[in-house]
């Protein structure tokens, strides 16, 4: 099989590498634009961001941003797949033809070390030396020219953010694509690659010779940090901005999520009287179109969340938070690295866990992982707003401030903290038992996020959820359509409970009627494990098909069909259970065989339906009335 670039001609491919936090990703971005995917690297967990850059000659070169690394020694999965690509050993992936390594010049002292490594590789390499404007508005300084004599390779002062700069390096990689650039011989010692002590000596040797200034700390800076790493005003003001997140979730989004879902109801019948009555309208309106739309008119809440989290990210703030966790992670066997994989897990269980590698004591990487998917992700959100919204009414909770709905939907994202942070402490002080490593943690400064970045995660996000929604859940849909209109009946659909779909959820109705759910809860409870918001679809499918064409709005149908102790316990089983094929196969691969997902599953489930079972007891007797 020919690699994965390997075209005829073969296009010219830079590597992008960098230590964390050093703009790597921003200058990515900025130019490739769109024209971008993501991966993951053959046999490895590690994702691959693969662009495109146009040049202004209408060429094109391949851009490939690595992991960001301080050292290229394999110490964890992300320097072993940069060495590998750097190296030409990575299958499918073709050696770069030359490196952009972008440093922080606002830390050049620490970042300067990853240099040593990289040079000695003899590839054509431009040293970008990124945020010249705040090293610029600081008063820190670097002499360019000398840093290049003392390195024996191009530098380019250059801010990715504002786009300061862009235009050097894109003429370097111009000039490396057409083979007009000259290589000369690295400065770098051999010595000095194997011994980190001199190799920090080196670096700082290299940025004497540079006369560089290290720019003041801002004072501003100095004044956040004593707020926002306080140890009671700290973590008071983090659950101050989480419930101001989730405030405006559900009221930013409303407007918007009012005229998706009026564009989809009032489409619907206007597509179907292009079509003549049969079964392929059916199957277009009631399976496809109503089946993906009922999920759709979630996706503004979701790109809000999302929104919220690159702001926290991009700023430098949800560093401080995972700080500030570190000290009450600690009293539950976990670390601070452990806490950014499970914030990550707000989005999706799969990243999250696939950012564990970070984590470098094995047992903390397994408890993480472990516990990673009680986190809930974006796909419980649908699932939590649909039933909040029908069964809450949106009274004031805490003043203007907090809504009773947002308080809900805030009160299950912490049900699944807690309940991860439990299960953590019960691993690790039994089969995961280990000694505590200490947390080091990198401060990124505090930057103010660019419309540019936040602009190209939300249409990454929007990508991901739509091309779920149309394949899993579209999916899904067409195959509960055929299992909702077969066996025929004299050549005409049956009624939805006398359907297979519906002998499937009859089946499983004695088991799952003590939760205080039916047989539709159950069917929608099957399809959810391909994917949790499935459930969404299934149900609208399902009432669609046993009402009329003027059938009750969804919320109005779980109104009519659940009890409140059968919603709330749908909505304690969501947070626990682990319905996701994706997040199970994860799981099997980082910890390399089925007993490890196969344990989490059971647990997970067991502790969903005991929990919903409790649940509807409880608010069936009456106790919380």
């Amino acid at each position: 099989m020919p690699p994965k670039f390997q075209t005829a001609p073969r296009p010219h491919v830079v590597a992008i590498i960098g230590p964390p936090n050093s703009g790597k990703s921003t200058l990515f971005n900025r130019l490739t634009g769109l024209r971008q995917k993501v991966a993951n690297f053959p046999g490895v967990t590690v994702e691959q961001h693969v662009g495109r850059a146009k040049m202004d000659d209408h060429s094109e070169v391949i851009l490939v941003d690595l992991p960001g690394v301080y050292s290229l020694n394999p110490r964890s999965e992300d320097e072993q797949v940069t060495r590998d690509v750097l190296n030409g050993q990575m299958k499918d992936v073709p050696k770069p033809d030359s490196v952009l390594l972008i440093l922080d010049s606002t830390n050049l002292g620490r970042h300067l070390m990853l240099a040593a490594p990289i040079l000695s590789l003899k590839l054509p390499t431009l040293v970008i030396l990124n945020m010249a404007d705040d090293l610029r508005n600081r008063g820190g300084q670097v002499d360019t020219a000398e840093l290049a004599g003392q390195l024996g390779a191009p530098v380019a002062l250059i801010s990715a953010a504002k786009g300061e700069g862009i235009d050097k390096v894109i003429q370097f990689m111009k000039g490396t694509a057409a083979g007009t650039s000259s290589l000369a011989p690295p400065k770098v010692e051999l010595p000095v690659l194997q011994d980190i002590p001199r190799c920090r000596q080196w670096a700082h040797q290299v940025g004497l010779g540079a006369a560089y200034q290290a720019p003041t700390p801002p004072l501003w800076t100095r004044r956040l940090d004593s707020v926002f790493l306080h140890p009671i005003a700290g973590p008071l003001i983090f659950l101050i901005v989480v419930g101001a997140v989730f405030q405006t979730i559900f009221r930013g989004a409303k407007p918007l999520m009012d005229e998706l879902q009026a564009f989809i109801h009032s489409s619907g019948p206007w597509v179907g009287s292009a079509l003549p009555p049969g079964i392929f309208r059916s199957l277009l309106i009631d399976g496809i179109w109503n089946g993906v739309g009922n999920v759709i008119v979630f996706l503004p809440q979701i790109l809000l969340l999302f929104l919220f989290i690159g702001i926290l990210e991009d700023s430098g703030y949800l560093a401080r938070a995972a700080l500030i966790a570190d000290r009450t992670m600690a009293k539950f066997g976990l670390q601070g690295k452990s806490f950014i994989p499970l914030i990550s897990a707000y989005a999706c269980a799969v990243p999250a866990i696939m950012a564990t590698r970070t984590i470098e004591s094995k047992r903390d990487r397994l408890a993480t992982i472990l516990i990673a998917p009680l986190m809930t992700c974006s796909a419980r959100l649908p699932v939590y707003l649909l039933v909040i919204g029908a069964f809450i009414k949106d009274r004031p909770f805490l003043g203007p401030l907090l809504g009773t709905q947002a308080a809900a939907l805030l009160g299950l994202y912490a049900l699944g903290f807690i309940a991860a942070i439990l299960t953590a402490r019960l691993l690790k002080s039994s089969i995961l038992k280990s000694e505590r490593t200490p947390f080091m943690l990198e401060m990124p400064p505090y930057r103010m996020p660019t419309l540019r970045s936040l602009g190209l995660r939300l249409f990454e996000r929007s990508k991901v959820f739509l091309r779920r929604a149309g394949t899993v859940i579209l999916t899904t849909a067409v195959i509960l359509w055929i299992l909702a209109n077969l066996p025929l009946h004299n050549g005409q659909p049956p009624d939805i409970a006398d359907s297979y779909a519906g002998m499937v959820g009859h089946a499983i109705e004695p088991v799952i009627k003590p939760l205080g759910f039916n047989w539709k809860i159950g069917i929608g409870l099957l399809t959810s494990m391909a994917a949790r918001e499935t459930i969404i679809s299934t149900l609208g499918t399902i009432y669609k098909m046993e009402g009329s064409s003027e059938s009750v709005g969804l919320r109005q149908a779980l109104q009519n069909d659940l009890t409140p102790g059968g919603a709330v316990a749908l909505l304690i089983f969501f947070a626990f259970a682990m319905q996701c094929m994706s997040t199970i196969a994860v799981v099997r691969r980082e910890t390399g065989g089925w007993k490890w997902p196969a344990i989490q599953f059971a647990y997970m489930t067991l502790l969903a339906f005991v929990c919903a079972l409790i649940t509807n007891q409880v608010v069936r007797s009456g106790l919380f009335t």
